[in-house]
């Protein structure tokens, strides 16, 4: 794992021996992995999480840290929110393809302290960057406050989402919404497995229901639509700016 030295100071009122690590904590997924692995089995979702960690660790610089990993999730600290917004800015502008699989990833980050203990961290600051990036849609970088102003810094265009109730968080968090992708064209996703899609060509696989068009990755996942659609429509909306 990186260093983040110049980054950790011992916390005045910490317990003697803890070490509290100031930085920009970082959760980074792939929307959708769960109903992806359902629809289309372990083997490939093993192969799409091995070619998303190596990604995940090619944008990182000396002084960032890739944590661990928890599933299809990676938790990565920046020592710094403009290097937070510089990494995942790189990691999120690209889309995950495996042979004929597109994933988005999503992040959340939140800049604070936390407590290190044998290479890991814990504290209100990981836990708040966590909720954050649970509320990012594919493609979606949500930050909070700092993170936000070293967006807006380094020019990129950041949306106040608003003043949001997260879980087993005690007041509303201001979270922002930092644009790192080309959104010029819309993103379609599978309702079922989440997968990015074409909407033209001979490739599109679609089905009209209750006047709307929703297009699938493959006749599978149409099938599990079509067989209970209230399913997959009833999940929980993502946040938009």
């Amino acid at each position: 794992m990186g260093s983040v030295q110049d980054s950790t100071q011992r916390s005045s009122d910490a317990d003697d021996g803890e070490v509290r690590h100031e930085g920009t904590f970082a959760f980074v997924d792939l929307a959708g992995f769960t109903a992806l692995t359902e629809a289309h089995g372990d083997a490939e979702a093993v192969a799409i999480v091995r070619a998303f960690r190596e990604r995940a660790r090619e944008v990182l610089w000396p002084g960032d840290e890739f944590v661990k990993s928890i599933g299809d999730a990676a938790m990565l600290l920046f020592p710094t929110p403009r290097r937070a917004i510089d990494g995942l800015r790189e990691l999120l502008a690209r889309e995950l393809v495996i042979e004929d699989t597109v994933l988005l990833p999503r992040a959340g980050a939140h800049h604070g302290a936390a407590v290190g203990d044998d290479g890991d961290y814990y504290g209100a600051a990981v836990n708040l960057a966590a909720r954050v990036a649970n509320e990012a849609r594919g493609g979606q970088l949500l930050v909070t406050t700092d993170v936000a102003l070293a967006a807006t810094d380094a020019g990129l265009m950041t949306t106040h989402v608003g003043a949001v109730e997260l879980r087993n968080v005690s007041e509303s968090i201001d979270i922002y919404d930092v644009r790192v992708r080309d959104t010029g064209a819309p993103v379609v996703t599978d309702p079922v497995c989440q997968m990015r899609v074409p909407t033209s060509g001979e490739a599109v696989i679609a089905l009209e229901w209750a006047g709307e068009r929703y297009h699938f990755c493959g006749l599978p996942c149409l099938s599990r639509f079509a067989t209970d659609p209230a399913i997959y429509l009833a999940r929980r909306p993502p946040l938009t700016p």
